[in-house]
């Protein structure tokens, strides 16, 4: 039984090596492309005086209706019998 404990360790070292080579090789691909052409600036939506964003709505009601949507969804999943 032993044998099997150092082959399964070495095979899952393995496996992890791959991985961590492959996550090598992405960063490097990533950096040197970035370095090429940076990447451009976050655009910052323009707001007007009132609050309102260019939809017309206030960023304040934008949350809020995300928060109802989230609220009512939460109660449709408990109602359905799925606890969280």
């Amino acid at each position: 039984m032993p044998t099997d404990d150092k082959a399964t360790k070495s095979e899952r070292d393995a496996a992890a090596k791959a991985v961590l080579d492959n996550m090598a090789r992405l960063k490097a691909m990533r950096l040197a492309r970035e370095a090429v052409s940076p990447p451009a600036p976050a655009k910052k939506k323009a707001a007007t005086k009132s609050g309102k964003t260019s939809s017309g709505k206030t960023s304040s009601s934008k949350s809020t209706e995300k928060a109802q949507a989230l609220a009512a969804w939460l109660a449709d999943q408990r109602s359905g019998g799925r606890r969280t």
